[in-house]
């Protein structure tokens, strides 16, 4: 999924915190005075995520009366430093990147769940192996600190492995893909369209993948704080403008799914496949999520688990309170409003 970068997170906080410092009162202007300055919506790479193309080209923005303005980041973890830098109002992003900012108390809020990795996410092999056990000192890429890094560390522990058993290679997706199909790995931790790719092209097996672990990487809409503060109005245009996307694609879904193709320049058939590996959240699946529970089905209880797992690799300082950046009245209001 896109690429989930906890360290990169980590090492922008800082540069972060300057920027709104400096700017907090020239920002908060620029917010306040409405829908004239259009929202920046970052999206990289992924299947959920290529609804925002849906949502924009039938016109839904404008029809909720919100400007929009999608900015696409071919690597994941641009997106991420766009967000923490102030270049864009909000990024499609998984918990797992939210929880690092969260902990050093940065001011963002996640507002909407757009879908759930239900096999979209996974270690691939070469043919010959046919174990997570077999892993055990071979070479595996995967881009550390990611949601996918989580994904194969908790794979490993499946197997009775530890993170020292193997031989890490720490690449993003763009180059790890590539390179398990040219045979330069053993193994890779990927995410759809390249998950695919490489058990087609590579002769890859899949070994794990976040089927076997659902409700652990949900992808989010995450705002900048001050957007959610000045224009709240706007942020609940833009989760109706989703959902109408969403409803359209129902009724519509040959159309919708050309569209969200060609967005991703990628055959049909090939990003149906890849869709067909998350699980996109509908307005009763958001208002559920951000409730409280004791499974991965409820998004609070999802951080909590995440981050003490990331917090016993040292990859956070503290686990912070999910209250503090998750942030589902927008949903429930949503939910009345197109119930009226």
């Amino acid at each position: 999924m896109r690429k989930r970068m906890v360290f990169l997170m980590m090492a922008l906080l800082i540069a972060f915190t300057v920027v709104s410092g400096c700017s907090s009162k020239e920002a908060a202007s620029k917010a306040a005075g409405g829908s004239d300055q259009p929202i920046k919506l970052a999206l990289s790479p992924w299947p959920g995520w290529f609804v925002w193309y849906l949502v924009k080209e039938k016109g839904f923005f404008e029809k909720n009366g919100v400007k929009v303005d999608l900015v696409w980041f071919p690597v994941y973890s641009d997106s991420l430093s766009a967000l923490a830098s102030g270049k864009v109002d909000a990024n499609s992003q998984t918990l797992s990147d939210t929880l690092a900012p969260a902990s050093k108390g940065i001011p963002l809020k996640a507002v909407l769940v757009n879908d759930n990795s239900n096999g979209g996410d996974g270690v691939v092999v070469k043919p010959n192996i046919n174990s997570l056990q077999e892993l055990k000192g071979k070479k595996v890429a995967t881009e550390l600190g990611t949601v996918d890094h989580l994904l194969m560390l908790t794979a490993l522990e499946k197997a009775g492995l530890a993170e020292k058993d193997v031989s890490y290679t720490n690449m993003t997706v763009n180059d790890a893909g590539p390179a398990f199909i040219s045979g330069n790995l053993d193994g890779a931790v990927l995410w759809e369209p390249f998950l695919s790719k490489a058990i087609q092209e590579g002769k890859g097996k899949l070994l794990f993948s976040s089927k076997d672990t659902p409700g652990l990487i949900p992808d989010l809409l995450v705002f900048k704080e001050e957007i959610t503060k000045n224009r709240p109005e706007d942020v609940k245009k833009i989760l109706n403008a989703w959902f109408d996307a969403l409803d359209y694609w129902k009724a519509n879904p040959e159309e919708s799914l050309q569209i969200m193709a060609k967005a991703a320049e990628t055959p049909v058939d090939e990003y149906k496949a890849g869709v067909d590996s998350v699980k996109i959240f509908q307005l009763d699946d958001n208002v559920k999520a951000f409730q409280k529970g004791d499974s991965y089905s409820s998004l609070q209880y999802t951080s909590q688990k995440t981050a003490e797992f990331l917090k016993s690799l040292d990859m956070l300082s503290t686990i912070p309170k999910a209250e503090t950046f998750l942030d589902g009245h927008f949903v429930e209001e949503v939910m009345k409003e197109r119930k009226k």
